[in-house]
């Protein structure tokens, strides 16, 4: 299957992504990488991996319909099948979700339905709540709403501050995504 991932940041979970496919651990093609931040982190790691990268952002388009109009166009010329979210921090619109109908993917850190969003292990950790997790699920029109694949729970120790759980969180995610997408 032909895979785009989609990021915006540093790319770790794009990395571990892309080594399950080395190690063979995932039957994927990953044809693309998708940033929309044109000076993000993750384009150095795509390089050295060997991925092909289109970067660009949505500022550069007169309208979200014009930009993921681009982007479907883009991923059209690859013959991408599957989209994975790992770390692409927009909403998707009408467009892409009418292309790619249950075809994409997002990873989100916390236990969905519970702090959606833009930070969901600071929300998790500043709420004072005992555990958090990692889900993957589909994406549809709403913020971290769509149907749940997995859950992974992450328990928030005492001895916890907030740059510790974010590692522990970032450890599961990137395992859990590779057998989500080993399944899948």
């Amino acid at each position: 299957m032909k895979v785009a991932i989609f990021a915006s940041g540093s790319g770790s979970n794009f990395e571990a992504i892309v080594q399950g496919v080395q190690r063979g651990d995932l039957a994927l093609e990953i044809v693309l990488l998708f940033c929309d931040q044109p000076d993000a982190y993750v384009i150095e790691r795509a390089k050295k991996l060997n991925i092909p990268v289109k970067a660009f952002s949505p500022k550069e388009f007169s309208d979200r319909g014009t930009y993921e109009a681009e982007i479907i166009r883009i991923l059209a010329s690859c013959e991408v099948e599957f989209i994975v979210l790992a770390g692409y921090m927009r909403l998707i619109g009408a467009g892409l979700l009418g292309a790619y109908p249950q075809k994409i993917i997002n990873i989100h850190p916390s236990l969905l339905p519970a702090f959606p969003g833009l930070h969901g292990i600071r929300d998790a950790f500043e709420a004072g709540v005992s555990k958090t997790g990692v889900t993957i699920h589909y994406i549809d029109e709403g913020i971290d709403t769509g149907p749940i694949i997995a859950q992974e729970e992450v328990t928030i120790l005492p001895e916890d501050d907030l740059a510790t759980l974010e590692k522990r969180i970032h450890q599961v995610e990137h395992r859990l995504y590779v057998e989500v997408l080993k399944k899948l």
